[in-house]
């Protein structure tokens, strides 16, 4: 049995394990620093870009958001950007594309211009489109169903052309860029794959972690970021029991050809906890159009990795009567509910194509169901948490962090976006813990 000891170990090497990583060898004192993976390379299961819309979610065409909610994103997505251009990542990982937020009919159109008159502030180059600019930028979206004519519904948007600021990353090649980054950095920091922890328990001052393969690792603080199973590890230690998780799945269709020229998000509807239909250019399929995400609640905490996670998918949900009533609660509304079902009909052979057009077609009028596919090996899983104390469905990241010198993180989208934000509030709780030194001088000029 091998073993090591650090100052700060790091489970995950996703986009917001590789982020600490990188703070922590850049930005603190702290000299012994390690990131372990579970599978063989960063970034392979969120994170990858077939698994999410690859979009800078800075809260200006995300119509979920409120103006409050948008400053605080704002802040975390503009990391993102200055760390691109410290890296010099300009279309190598981060990319400028167009993006607008599509009002649909006359309530629509009158919220996007109210929307619009409330957050032209906070974001300044964000522009007003009717119609007929709506044509010029983005044809397919105002042509009509029988793809001669305009589509007859008012229509406007707000949003931003290309060119102008960052809208796009793959963050499967950034958070390789931060782990690379990081090991830089003049600091003793060791990165292991292929290192499934199985086990974490604290022994005085120390925590011990064991992985699947007989290895084992002590260290003075333990930041877990493994998507759906933080809640999982965090079970078997006795912490987090007032969470729970609803794995939520995310599937999408893909166009063989480029029929928008930018992102283009629709207004979400309030009453949903899951993003609203979008089209995006897609960075790893030619720049063709992608449709999506779906929304289908699985009993697994991975996408694409057979059975194995199941069992643990029921030790994240601790099922119970409150578990229970939180999942009545949200099928007692007729919208939630019709939504779940529809979405699992999205996943259906010879029907689904059809089904999925009629939300996509609020996008692109003319599109047909031969014209896209089921995008198979493609969407994530996003842990929907559930507060069993106040009853209720989290919309937004969890972090445990009920005995000092640990922590579990659960990011569902935009978890990628938020990804440096996060780590600086680890990296300054983590220091505080060990008495180390963070440089936020450092960490201002160069990423705020």
């Amino acid at each position: 049995m091998s073993q090591k000891q650090f100052d700060v170990l790091i489970i995950g090497a996703g986009i917001s394990g590789s982020a600490l990583f990188y703070e922590f060898a850049r930005y603190t004192d702290i000299k012994n620093i390690a990131l372990i993976e579970k599978y063989n390379s960063p970034a392979t299961l969120n994170s990858r870009g077939t698994s999410n819309s690859q979009t800078i979610h800075c809260g200006d065409i995300e119509t979920n958001y409120t103006l409050e909610k948008a400053k605080k994103v704002k802040r975390t997505a503009d990391m993102i950007i200055k760390y691109g251009i410290l890296q010099n990542a300009q279309n190598r990982f981060m990319f400028s594309h167009q993006k607008i937020a599509l009002a649909v009919g006359d309530i629509e159109c009158d919220y996007m211009k109210k929307r619009y008159e409330e957050f032209k502030d906070l974001y300044p180059y964000v522009k007003f489109f009717d119609k007929e600019k709506i044509k010029h930028i983005e044809p397919k979206v105002v042509i009509g169903e029988d793809g001669i004519n305009d589509r007859l519904e008012n229509i406007c948007a707000m949003g931003v052309e290309s060119g102008e600021v960052f809208t796009t990353v793959d963050f499967e090649k950034m958070s390789i860029s931060l782990v690379e980054q990081a090991q830089l950095q003049n600091k003793n920091t060791f990165i292991a794959f292929n290192q499934e922890v199985t086990y974490i328990e604290k022994k005085g001052d120390i925590f011990i972690v064991r992985t699947n393969n007989y290895k084992e690792y002590y260290a003075k603080a333990i930041v877990v970021n493994a998507g759906a199973h933080s809640l999982y590890l965090a079970h078997k230690m006795n912490l987090g029991l007032d969470k729970s998780c609803w794995p939520v799945a995310g599937s999408f269709y893909l166009t063989k050809q480029k029929l928008l020229n930018g992102k283009v998000y629709m207004v979400q509807n309030p009453k949903l906890p899951f993003a609203a239909l979008h089209g995006d250019p897609d960075l790893l399929a030619n720049m063709n159009t992608r449709f999506g995400p779906t929304a289908l609640v699985i009993p697994k905490l991975e996408r694409y990795h057979g059975l194995k996670s199941v069992p643990e998918f029921f030790e994240a949900l601790r099922f119970d009567s409150t578990v229970l009533k939180v999942t009545l609660n949200m099928f007692k509304d007729s919208t939630i509910r019709n939504y779940i079902l529809y979405n699992y009909l999205f996943e259906l052979p010879f029907i689904n194509k059809k089904l999925f057009i009629k939300d996509a077609k609020k996008i692109v009028p003319s599109l047909k169901a031969s014209d896209i596919y089921y995008a198979k090996g493609f969407g994530g899983v996003r842990p929907q948490v559930i507060d069993k104390t106040k009853g209720e469905l989290m919309l937004g990241e969890a972090s445990i962090a009920e005995i000092p010198g640990i922590i579990f993180n659960m990011t569902p989208s935009p978890g990628a976006t938020s990804c440096l934000g996060n780590a600086e509030r680890d990296v300054k709780l983590i220091c505080e813990y060990l008495g180390a030194k963070f440089d936020e001088n450092k960490f201002t000029s160069e990423l705020l």
